[in-house]
């Protein structure tokens, strides 16, 4: 096969560097065994082998270019890139054709936008309204980031639902509308989730974004030592389509941190203010976030000032939702229901019993708690062993 025209892509140079196809035009030129066995290899490992042009169109998909990202945005790319990206295309798929009847694998399509007997204008439209709907790059695939000078993708983001988490019903409904505002671009508020651990604050908004990742909901988790990087992570995401959550778990902070003003100025009041695409989602075992010294209260002549600017950061949260401590009948109404998603068959009497003896000996009741009580109870069945602990 000739190499000269895959060799003069303009705007998709950057699939010839992706690991399974520089292999491909590696094995290509040489023809050698031992080449065409690292390429296979990789194609398997890839889960492309039954079909390599659904692999490479979601290659190019994934691609971040100049069009990818001007599609993205909402902005036309020039007439001289929408052609010299769709000859890119054409020569790509000439490529994988020819490599297909070769029969190095068996006989695959192109994926979606991707369409034989399209108009280079209606398939342009196509790519556009892909990249408009999906993002580009990571984006299209990737749930969650995190933040480390750049955004990196959490490969396996937790697969928690909203229907796997039990009770607290009003609490979720609060966040879920706000987020479906959001999501639909109408007015939002940024979220604080307080309350004692293991009541489930985390976990419902990971489950929020399962519900909409298909809307375009994402997500971004930074720690605490990354939130004066909040301008810039705005500024990464300014131009994306897609909605971004910008999550801090567990916060905590004392009163002479330096993140306090910079959480405050993202929250609002700094040039750079909200941006529509983003939404600020903290959660914390306190109301007020900074952490209360006695001396700020035996001060009487700074007392009130201090208490204000303990106040002024969590108040800058629109919404702010209490997921308070679970009592004994809460607790075993999430004790039951998940019994019944695990088939879990056993009496009542002795399921409450030993999950009550459960909480106590680990510290507490709690949705958590309820979980690993579950989780080891179903263990235990399966092996038909006595639940020990």
């Amino acid at each position: 096969m000739d190499d000269k025209n895959i060799n003069s892509l303009i705007i998709l140079r950057e699939v010839l560097c992706e690991d399974v196809f520089s292999l491909f035009i590696k094995y290509n030129q040489s023809q050698s065994d031992a080449d065409f066995a690292l390429f296979a290899g990789k194609l398997i490992e890839r889960g492309g082998e039954k079909n390599f042009a659904g692999y490479v169109a979601d290659v190019i998909l994934k691609s971040e270019n100049a069009v990818s990202v001007a599609c993205a945005r909402g902005t036309t790319p020039s007439a001289y890139a929408q052609k010299a990206y769709l000859r890119d295309i054409k020569i790509i798929f000439d490529y994988v054709d020819e490599a297909q009847t070769y029969g190095y694998f068996e006989k695959g399509c192109a994926s979606y936008p991707f369409g034989k007997g399209l108009s280079d204008k209606a398939l342009f439209a196509r790519i556009k309204r892909f990249y408009r709907q999906n993002g580009y790059g990571e984006f299209i695939n990737h749930k969650a980031f995190t933040y480390d000078g750049k955004l990196v993708p959490i490969e396996n983001p937790s697969p928690v639902t909203l229907d796997s988490l039990k009770d607290y019903a009003y609490e979720k409904q609060i966040i879920d509308d706000n987020i479906a505002n959001f999501v639909q671009g109408l007015p939002y508020n940024n979220m604080l989730l307080y309350g004692d651990r293991g009541t489930g604050k985390s976990s419902t908004i990971h489950a929020m974004l399962n519900k909409y990742f298909k809307k375009g909901l994402r997500i971004i988790e930074i720690n605490k030592e990354n939130m004066l990087s909040l301008p810039k992570i705005r500024q990464i995401i300014a131009d994306n389509p897609l909605k971004f959550i910008i999550f801090i778990d567990d916060l905590s902070l004392s009163e002479s941190d330096d993140k306090i003003s910079g959480l405050k100025a993202a929250l609002e009041g700094s040039v750079s203010g909200n941006t529509a695409n983003t939404m600020i989602v903290a959660t914390s075992n306190r109301r007020h976030i900074v952490k209360e010294n006695f001396s700020d209260r035996n001060d009487s002549v700074h007392r009130n000032d201090s208490m204000q600017e303990q106040l002024s950061l969590s108040d800058r949260f629109g919404i702010s939702v209490l997921f308070s401590s679970t009592d004994k009948a809460q607790y075993l109404s999430i004790v039951r229901q998940l019994a019944a998603d695990g088939n879990l068959e056993m009496e009542d009497g002795e399921l409450c019993a030993l999950a009550e003896r459960w909480a106590l000996t680990k510290g507490g009741r709690s949705p958590r708690r309820a979980k690993q009580f579950i989780d080891l109870a179903l263990s235990c069945r399966k092996k038909n062993t006595t639940i020990e602990f």
